[in-house]
């Protein structure tokens, strides 16, 4: 009779991106600008809404817990991408690989929530202006921002805590870039069956309920919107839920195209490209997107500077 390999698995081989170590090299000067940019932009945006007062509203008090989910779930996956385009041995133990697959679920799901959070701020805002300072308190912005962290640790332990119980016996080699689910779960000998239908409705109703609760505040305020009989009235109420929008439809696109199917139908090169763009393009983006976009954060930073610049002088 035949026997599995039941030997316990130590680590895992990353395959990456590609073999190439031409394209290796390309890769490793691109990846490591967009993260320079990615730090420099997601910690600047921090710094700036914590030193400029007028900034110290709710809705800049989700974008600065925004930007350390997008510096945080950069810096997750991008250091060790770089490492294993310059090294031979792609590498990663098995608890490294359960560790960086917690937090990419764990940051993910409460990045989900979030989003929701920032589109019902904007949907106070612009459809029940009068009650925004009541509605939108410093405490109910903390249990918004408490709760997303709370189902993001759910949905991560939750899916980390099944994944570790599978076994792996033919191969240690993972088709991709960084421990994701859908890869790591081809590896296993096991039956696999009852934890994809688990992380298919975790993942599946982490992003439905809050791309519901987005979709619903956006129609609410596009309705208000088109009720509003100043162009300029339109105009500043467009402008103050673009960016957001903008964010929304990049991050929640490249989500659903790779989680919301069956982890048969993975594709190494369609997949990886848009794991590409979730993991490391967007955290550069929404920085660059919520600044360029925004008077206010620009205004904010001219403020900064100019304060640093006389305290400079006085000293």
């Amino acid at each position: 009779m035949e026997r599995k390999n039941n030997t316990p698995v130590h680590d895992f081989i990353l395959l990456g991106l590609t073999d190439s170590e031409e394209i290796q090299s390309i890769l490793f000067m691109l990846f490591l600008l967009i993260y320079l940019v990615t730090v420099l932009g997601n910690a600047g945006m921090i710094l700036i809404i914590r030193l400029d007062l007028q900034l110290h509203t709710p809705m800049y008090f989700f974008l600065s817990h925004l930007s350390f989910l997008d510096l945080s779930y950069s810096t997750v996956i991008t250091p060790k991408t770089l490492e294993n385009l310059l090294t031979s041995t792609k590498h990663i133990s098995y608890r490294g690989c359960l560790i960086q697959m917690y937090f990419f679920v764990f940051l993910g799901a409460t990045e989900c929530f979030l989003l929701s959070s920032m589109a019902y701020d904007r949907y106070v805002a612009i459809c029940n202006p009068l009650h925004y300072p009541l509605v939108m308190s410093t405490r109910f912005c903390c249990s918004l921002v408490f709760g997303s962290y709370l189902i993001g640790f759910v949905d991560s332990f939750v899916t980390v805590l099944r994944m570790s119980r599978l076994n792996f016996c033919d191969s240690n080699v993972i088709h991709h870039f960084f421990c994701d689910t859908p890869p790591v779960l081809a590896l296993s000998c096991t039956d696999t069956h009852d934890i994809e239908i688990m992380i298919f409705i975790v993942a599946g109703s982490t992003l439905m309920v809050s791309l519901i609760t987005i979709s619903v505040s956006y129609v609410s305020i596009l309705s208000t919107i088109l009720k509003i009989t100043s162009t300029s009235g339109k105009q500043k109420a467009f402008s103050t839920c673009a960016s957001h929008l903008l964010g929304v439809t990049i991050f929640y696109g490249t989500m659903i195209f790779t989680y919301l199917k069956p982890s048969k139908s993975y594709s190494l090169g369609k997949d990886q490209v848009a794991s590409v763009f979730y993991t490391i393009v967007i955290p550069m983006l929404n920085p660059l997107i919520y600044s360029l976009r925004n008077k206010e954060v620009k205004n904010a930073l001219i403020r900064v500077m100019q304060k640093g610049k006389g305290s400079g002088q006085l000293k």
